[in-house]
């Protein structure tokens, strides 16, 4: 029984992490990334369609993101999202493909990022330690209803403890990464 607290707790921490990685896949770092551009929808035949389903993304350097639609009659849909988006993003296109030239980021801006960064990983580590507490709850009512002996919670305590610090010291290896990234140039 306490087996299937530490998997089901194993599970609820895996996904915070990969939550944790996908937010910040999408924050800037004054490098191109199509990442950047997950969020941004395109009207498409009355619809809005995200971007990566009506155009294909490339980033052939690492100040610029190339968009080429599957059909030519959306570039001026695109440069408009693009440019109504909150990324602060210019695009420019020929007729057939658009480039969004990423800006360099200014000193003030990349701490602002660093902060924000910051920020959402101690969201993620209340996260990990909410799903710490539940799992402790869960074992604890085992071991009063007499499913499991003190020996076994107290084992399945220092496992989940355990876990809970591996994955705090993921989110910390996240968040160097990323502010390493941020504030490199």
């Amino acid at each position: 029984m306490i087996d299937e607290v530490i998997a089901d707790l194993g599970t609820k921490m895996a996904g915070t992490i990969e939550t944790l990685k996908r937010d910040l896949s999408r924050r800037r770092t004054g490098r191109a990334n199509v990442a950047l551009l997950e969020g941004i929808k395109v009207e498409y035949y009355g619809t809005l369609s995200p971007l990566n389903q009506v155009a294909a993304l490339q980033v052939p350097d690492p100040r610029l993101i190339t968009v080429k639609p599957w059909d030519k009659a959306l570039v001026p849909l695109i440069e408009k999202a693009l440019q109504q988006s909150s990324l602060g993003l210019n695009p420019t296109s020929d007729g057939e493909l658009v480039r969004v030239p990423i800006p360099p980021l200014t000193g003030e801006r990349r701490k602002d990022l660093v902060k924000d960064v910051r920020k959402v990983a101690e969201e993620m580590r209340v996260v990990l330690r909410g799903h710490r507490r539940d799992a402790n709850e869960m074992a604890r009512e085992l071991e009063k209803d007499g499913t499991i002996s003190e020996d076994a919670l107290h084992r399945g305590l220092a496992k989940i403890q355990e876990m809970t610090d591996d994955h705090v010291k993921q989110i910390d290896e996240l968040v160097v990464a990323k502010e390493k990234q941020i504030l490199e140039d």
